[in-house]
């Protein structure tokens, strides 16, 4: 149950990440925040960026080994990072029309799902 619960979570984490660090480049269609200065868009961002702390921490707290949970630390990073990626690509797919994923970006993905199987290789 608590592996389920941290992938939730991160899930959350990285889905709010992706919106702080590459939302703004599409909410740049909207006139209102295209009249907007960097710093505001900053801050926007790291309004955004607070909830993936929110759900972030608890994440990596349930999920540790050092607190009950059922991962080491560089199993939970590396859970992370694949989270982030597939997160990441769907974002790109459904918001950014024009691009696209080639076949070198699926052969990528394919050898980080393969680190994940040796990182939790006992």
């Amino acid at each position: 149950m608590k592996q389920l619960f941290t992938i939730g979570l991160l899930i959350l984490s990285n889905t709010f990440m992706t919106l702080a660090w590459y939302g703004h480049l599409k909410f740049a269609e909207w006139k209102w925040f295209n009249k907007l200065g960097l710093v505001s868009i900053v801050l926007i961002s790291w309004g955004i960026a607070l909830f993936e702390y929110f759900f972030q921490v608890p994440a990596n707290r349930i999920g540790f080994k050092g607190n009950g949970g059922p991962f080491s630390l560089v199993e939970l990073k590396v859970l992370q990072e694949v989270i982030t990626l597939v997160v990441f690509s769907a974002f790109t797919l459904i918001a950014f029309k024009n691009e696209s994923l080639r076949v070198n970006h699926l052969i990528g993905f394919i050898f980080l799902v393969l680190a994940v199987f040796f990182i939790f290789k006992k």
